[in-house]
């Protein structure tokens, strides 16, 4: 793994040099068509997430595993340096499952920031993507002592699929993975308490589309929290229906197709050149 001092080419006292992600030379036709594929499709996902206004300069991350390399797990991973607006197929980096970089990048990473999502891809086969969030909607939810209440349809569609993870400190500790792990058992929505949000699927666009219902259904309740009166909150049958008639949204060949196209187009339109 490159050292932050090599990433900046020498002394860090000099100031990073770190390239433009367009500057760089493509990857296409250079990595396996199924790289390729995963890697517009991460990129395409960072953006979106700029788009949506959900990042965190470059504090988040949003993995996607690759195919093994005889048996060594590899994941794609964003560098430090590059923006989530401004993020490429080519600019990803790879990594192990401990989060150290793999081949050669002019970026560099912090291992220390794969901790959560190695633990998730390691435990859960259908976990291909790992998406994590730092909104202010999401961590005013992780914060409040109940978590997401039942006030909206958003936040019904997802409420019985979510877990919860203790709060234990910025994610240095790999210990903490096996209590991840533990935590989110069978479920696709996870809020880290105190901390933000987090999804998985098995691939980038139903990942995405279950970040925007539970990222909309913190919104929402925060806004409803605004009134002085305590909101309506419906009662958990009503939720357990609304999660089952909710379900196709997620599923791999219609979850990813409901929205994504028209997502690609404007991505086209808003936030050109992920593809390179």
């Amino acid at each position: 793994m490159a050292t932050i001092s090599e990433a900046a080419g020498g002394d860090v006292s000099d100031g990073f040099d770190i390239p433009d992600p367009l500057s760089l030379p493509s990857l296409k036709g250079k990595v396996s068509d199924e790289e390729w594929r995963l890697r517009c499709e991460l990129a395409a996902t960072y953006r979106l997430v700029a788009m949506y206004g959900w990042d965190d300069m470059v504090f988040t991350h949003i993995s996607v595993r690759l195919p093994n390399d005889g048996d060594k797990e590899r994941f794609l991973l964003n560098p430090y340096g590059v923006f989530f607006e401004e993020m490429t197929a080519t600019s990803l980096i790879v990594v192990d499952a401990d989060g150290q970089v793999v081949g050669d990048t002019p970026y560099f990473s912090n291992a220390a920031g794969f901790t959560i999502h190695s633990a998730l891809h390691s435990a859960r086969e259908d976990a291909h993507c790992v998406l994590h969030l730092h909104t202010p909607h999401g961590v005013a939810v992780s914060a409040q002592q109940e978590g997401l209440k039942r006030y909206t349809q958003f936040a019904m569609g997802v409420h019985d699929d979510l877990a919860y993870h203790d709060y234990e400190g910025i994610a240095f500790d790999l210990d903490e993975r096996a209590r991840l792990i533990k935590d989110i058992g069978n479920h696709s929505f996870m809020i880290l308490r105190n901390h933000g949000t987090l999804t998985v699927g098995t691939n980038c666009g139903v990942a995405f589309m279950r970040m925007y219902f539970l990222e909309q259904a913190c919104r929402a309740q925060i806004l409803a929290q605004s009134d002085t009166k305590e909101p309506l909150e419906e009662p958990a049958e009503m939720a357990a229906k609304v999660l089952q008639q909710n379900a196709p949204a997620f599923v791999q060949g219609l979850g990813d197709r409901l929205a994504w196209p028209g997502l690609m187009r404007k991505l086209n339109r808003e936030y050109p050149g992920f593809d390179q």
